[in-house]
């Protein structure tokens, strides 16, 4: 692992220090990569949702129709599957 040398504001060094002395983590580097791993997979599902997200848009607006013509529609998918 690579050594860094971080500044914490106050509050976040007596965060870590209560997680440590709560025996959540065995130490504050521990701590620091945790939360940074939990931000990393945050971002990563964001960007995979993102991506759902423009596949839709992309895909245009669905024609309008009535519930029925949409049961018909479903049926047909489902007698030619």
């Amino acid at each position: 692992m690579t050594r860094q040398s971080i500044t914490l504001a106050k509050q976040n060094d007596e965060w870590l220090k209560n997680q440590v002395a709560e025996q959540e983590f065995n130490s504050k580097s521990e701590a620091v990569n945790y939360l940074i791993k939990q931000a990393r997979e945050r971002e990563e599902y964001h960007n995979y949702v993102q991506m759902k997200i423009n596949r839709g848009l992309k895909g245009g607006f669905a024609e309008k129709q009535t519930r029925e013509e949409m049961l018909a529609e479903f049926k047909k998918r489902l007698e030619n599957a």
